[in-house]
């Protein structure tokens, strides 16, 4: 049972004031005025002990009895049968003859209030594969540059309008461009000044250069469909790297999952961690948090080992790459 928060009484506390009425002990003035309640309160709790002892001191339902202006279950199966032919809520209440409220109400105890909801919900795929390199998933996330501790630190939007042009005089936009191998979740970053197709393909390969370094040969490269993905350089860098090229489908953002779950958890753990005092500040912290993520920091999917754990690297490569 819940109890409202700003109730006087509980269960206890009303059978305990019954009983001193009861008993003589209180008059329900007195017993009011003890319990800070009315009379009244006291009134209808000592009648419901009388009657049905400690049991009717639970609260009870509000629902009325009887509700004769209800909707009839033979009209509710009509509207949903209907919404069931994807039709709107303003057809089906022209079709059943009811007002527009009526059927928002029937089709919201229904769980049918989107048409989206007439569709089961898509199951979780997922997948990892089986071996580090056999792919990397990359990304871009835009962030504000700034100049002083930002309006999510100390609330205040001053002179931090949405258009960052430098033509306005705005600190501008830095692009933060990520990679995560979709078997060991081993990450790497860098923040370049675009999200252009130079910007896409120098970042792709530094990346490709940072795995070679751990030993891990990559094989294929997800990506969203951007601009820059789509662009001859980067299919040309892909050719040059023997890399397979593999698109997201539009509109499914969860397809390439792994890197826009880690740019949240950069976002959480790094970009917006700290009151920067300054976005450079901010860019230099990004590759300490990076090496923190990939050799310190637990992680979920992996039962909580880390990243460079994947790798099964021996004790003195280990050592030899830990810097």
């Amino acid at each position: 049972m819940n109890i409202h928060k700003n109730a006087r009484l509980t269960p206890l506390r009303r059978e305990e004031m019954a009983l001193a009425v009861m008993e003589g002990g209180l008059s329900q003035a007195q017993a009011a005025l003890k319990f800070a309640v009315t009379a009244k309160v006291v009134k209808r709790w000592v009648e419901r002990y009388k009657a049905e002892g400690r049991a009717g001191m639970a609260d009870r339902s509000s629902r009325p009895r009887r509700s004769p202006n209800a909707t009839e279950r033979a009209v509710a199966d009509r509207i949903v049968a209907l919404r069931r032919q994807r039709l709107t809520g303003k057809h089906i209440a022209s079709v059943v003859a009811v007002s527009p409220a009526t059927v928002s109400r029937v089709l919201a105890r229904a769980g049918l209030s989107r048409l989206k909801d007439l569709e089961p919900a898509e199951p979780v795929r997922r997948y990892e594969r089986d071996a580090p390199g056999d792919m990397i998933h990359i990304d871009i996330k835009k962030l504000g540059r700034f100049d002083r501790i930002g309006h999510r630190i100390t609330g205040d939007r001053t002179g931090q309008s949405n258009d960052r042009t430098s033509r306005k005089g705005g600190a501008g936009w830095e692009f933060v461009h990520v990679c995560i191998d979709d078997a060991s979740r081993i990450a790497f970053s860098q923040i370049l000044p675009d999200e252009k197709k130079e910007s896409a393909v120098a970042f792709l390969n530094a990346a490709i250069a940072y795995y070679a370094s751990l030993g891990v040969a990559v094989a294929r490269v997800m990506t969203d469909n951007g601009g820059c993905y789509k662009s001859r350089a980067f299919r040309a860098a892909c050719k040059a790297l023997g890399l397979k090229h593999i698109r997201t489908r539009p509109y499914t953002p969860k397809t390439n999952g792994k890197a826009e779950r880690f740019i949240q958890t950069a976002l959480r753990e790094w970009a917006y961690a700290r009151a920067y005092p300054t976005s450079d500040r901010r860019a230099a912290e990004l590759p300490v948090w990076l090496h923190q993520y990939n050799w310190h920091r637990p992680h979920g999917s992996l039962k909580s080992k880390t990243p460079i754990s994947r790798l099964g690297l021996s004790e003195d490569n280990l050592l030899r790459l830990h810097t």
